[in-house]
């Protein structure tokens, strides 16, 4: 291995230990302020033997870039016949105070003028009962549902393929959004094959569609942990089955909430 090579492998673990002793390797320019986004964590807790028990916490990340990650309690959140997990109401108010309470200790006792849930299903009404009581505070409260989509491919003239951030808007709560694809700051795609878009829908709240789309590219953005330039999936779901991993390890049981430094 050469000089470059390794000063090269070396990069990502120089951001990773500055951001975890308390810097910040970069600011994304266009974050708005005072908006609040928050990405589910469930990992399935299968040390007491019950198929349904699963884990579940929160990460939640500022305007300002930085996360936190709150540990919530185990419940029986999953359901076997479609994979999905879901909270009860008073376990979603719960982990919704416990953001709006951490949002709070960070920004002078002032609440978030929105609050954005990512999750990669729809969240169904008693859960987004409980989202919208702890949140209250804040001016809007939004739902976004994020997923993969596997079977559209859209080619584009030449040798490079479609830009990164290209978007087609299917309605006034649905959209495409290419994370991946040739970018010109860069002047290369960092992929291998066709990039496939990401499926972004407004399942509750209202918000315009734009504004997501936006919110959703720039939290590509903010993955200190392997220092890429523009991930795939936003920070608010990237590290759900990492940090799951994390937070069923040891004895499930009420701690504070942490920096995300803390965990990667």
């Amino acid at each position: 291995m050469n000089y470059r090579e390794e000063a090269y492998i070396s990069i990502p673990m120089i951001a990773t230990r500055y951001y975890k002793v308390g810097g910040r390797p970069w600011k994304v320019a266009s974050i708005r302020e005072g908006v609040c986004y928050v990405g589910p964590v469930f990992k399935k807790d299968e040390t007491e033997g019950k198929p349904r028990n699963a884990c579940c916490a929160a990460q939640m990340f500022l305007d300002s870039g930085d996360g936190v990650v709150f540990k919530g309690a185990v419940g029986p959140w999953y359901n076997e016949e479609t994979g999905d997990y879901h909270l009860s109401r008073s376990a979603a108010k719960g982990l919704g105070k416990l953001v709006m309470q951490s949002y709070k200790s960070k920004s002078d006792n002032k609440p978030p003028r929105e609050v954005f849930f990512h999750g990669k299903v729809w969240f169904n009404k008693e859960e987004w009962a409980g989202f919208e009581e702890a949140a209250s505070e804040a001016t809007n409260i939004v739902g976004v549902r994020i997923r993969d989509e596997l079977n559209l491919k859209v080619y584009r003239k030449g040798q490079n393929p479609i830009l990164r951030g290209l978007a087609h808007i299917r309605s006034e709560r649905g959209a495409y959004l290419w994370t991946k694809g040739w970018t010109p700051r860069i002047q290369t795609y960092p992929g291998r094959e066709v990039p496939n878009p990401l499926v972004i829908d407004i399942s509750r709240g209202e918000a315009p569609i734009e504004t997501v789309l936006r919110d959703v590219m720039t939290l590509t953005k903010l993955n200190y942990n392997t220092c890429i330039f523009g991930d795939g999936y936003p920070i608010t779901l990237k590290f759900a089955d990492a940090v799951g991993e994390i937070l069923t390890a040891a004895p499930i049981k009420k701690l504070p909430p942490l920096p995300f430094s803390h965990y990667i």
